[in-house]
């Protein structure tokens, strides 16, 4: 017997329903970021030195051409984050071992210690959520993730097994 392909319901695709998504999407991201927040008020940081920490603790040794890449930000903006986080000793800025223009930065103890800090509270969140949702939850949700995000950042997050991933 084959296999028949559905398509999505077409309940899924209303406009209630998306503005429902879109709505949770906000609340979400609200309480996804509102102890961070918290914590990172009391160094005077903000979300943009809280991406920095999270993305060059997840990448060591990222240049900072890939940060930029990565966050899409302006290297104005970039340079101000990450020279204060530098200057306090979050992170280390390191030349390149074959190209000595490049700066690779890693986080030092103390960015280890508050990337862990931050990140404490968004790895429960979403783990209580993951386990609430099951298996084909947390497929779904990843589904849809990748389906949000641009072809190329999709691109890096490939299964090994060849997974498909959205159009």
């Amino acid at each position: 017997m084959s296999e028949l392909k559905t398509s999505p319901s077409p309940i899924f695709l209303r406009e209630e329903e998306l503005r429902q998504a879109m709505e949770l999407l906000f609340y979400a991201y609200r309480d996804f970021t509102a102890e961070p927040d918290s914590i990172l008020a009391k160094s005077n940081f903000g979300r943009a030195h809280h991406r920095v920490i999270y993305f060059v603790g997840r990448h060591p040794q990222v240049t900072v051409s890939e940060l930029l890449g990565i966050l899409r930000i302006t290297k104005q903006s970039l340079s101000r984050v990450l020279g204060q986080l530098v200057r306090e000793g979050y992170v280390v800025q390191r030349p390149g071992s074959r190209d000595r223009r490049q700066r690779l930065l890693e986080l030092t103890q103390k960015g280890i210690d508050l990337e862990r800090q931050l990140s404490e509270n968004q790895r429960a969140l979403i783990a209580r959520a993951y386990r609430a949702a099951g298996s084909q939850g947390v497929d779904g949700f990843r589904k849809v993730l990748l389906g949000m995000i641009n072809e190329e950042d999709r691109r890096k997050f490939r299964r090994p097994a060849g997974e498909e991933l959205p159009d």
